[in-house]
């Protein structure tokens, strides 16, 4: 159930915490899953799962997350967020049925360590289709809506995700979007307005992609990990070219491979050859 303090801060600031989403027992799994995985080069596949290859500073993601097995399958329609998600991206209900069904379009476990960060983007100004947010005819209509579940605890030092709250509906860029935009060794740190977002381990950060956001430097020894999800409609498309193996499509619930691959296509049998004319009736 969707609050109406829940709405009032999500339109207002971009984004919500939920605390405790996800249990102490499926935060283990969840961990030992990234643990398993060998420390590919970027650009190397461990099964389905992709190291991406990107500027270094920003540590290390792994594509398509939901590969790795059972528990990632879990959050793809997990209940701490799932209506929220749908609330927010909307749709439901419209003329056309894919626009209110949910679509992940990008999915990743990301592992930083001192010294790593990511740069600030995305914000109210410059939007693009899927950073949109909207507020219409009293539903939200947004673009896309994120969920990065926090696998350990995060507090000052350990490179916290950071939000400028309500810029997803700013009609100027961020003064300071040049100095801190994604690039080696960029970070969010000093960037005014940008708030560090603490969580405990399990908690999960749900905010419009259209808000400015990346992420504090981590100074502190250990490893930051989290997951992220990312849920769009299903009119759009996969951010990368990545796509769902056949295995995991047979795995997975009718709702979760819904949410997966959304996509309907209608079966072809063609009946006439092409240049091939009908007989005039008799």
């Amino acid at each position: 159930m969707i609050s109406k303090m829940d709405e009032y801060l999500f339109d207002l600031q971009g984004f919500l915490v939920l605390k405790g989403a996800v249990s102490r027992e499926h935060l283990a799994e969840l961990n030992a899953g990234i643990d398993a995985i060998p420390r590919v080069e970027p650009g190397e596949w461990y099964g389905y799962v992709h190291r991406e290859k990107f500027e270094a500073s920003r540590g290390i993601a792994y594509q398509q997350i939901y590969e790795a097995g059972e528990p990632f399958e879990r959050l793809i329609d997990h209940p701490s967020w799932i209506e929220h998600v749908q609330h927010f991206v909307g749709g439901q209900g419209t003329f056309d049925e894919q626009h209110g069904q949910l679509f992940i379009d990008e999915n990743f476990a990301s592992v930083r360590g001192p010294g790593e960060a990511i740069g600030l983007h995305s914000g109210g100004y410059g939007v693009s289709k899927h950073t949109q947010f909207q507020f219409r005819e009293g539903r939200f209509y947004c673009g896309q809506i994120n969920i990065l579940l926090s696998l350990a605890d995060i507090g000052p030092g350990d490179g916290a995700t950071m939000i400028v709250p309500g810029s997803h509906k700013s009609n100027f860029p961020h003064p300071q979007a040049a100095q801190r935009n994604i690039a080696e060794g960029a970070s969010v740190d000093d960037t005014a307005g940008a708030i560090e977002v603490h969580t405990r381990a399990g908690d999960a950060i749900l905010f419009v992609d259209g808000i400015c956001h990346g992420s504090a430097r981590r100074v502190n020894p250990g490893l930051r990990k989290f997951i992220v999800y990312r849920y769009c409609s299903g009119w759009s498309r996969f951010r990368f070219g990545y796509y769902p193996s056949q295995g995991l499509l047979d795995r997975l619930t009718p709702q979760r491979r819904a949410i997966v691959n959304p996509f309907v296509f209608w079966p072809r049998t063609p009946n006439r050859k092409p240049g091939f004319k009908d007989s005039p009736p008799g």
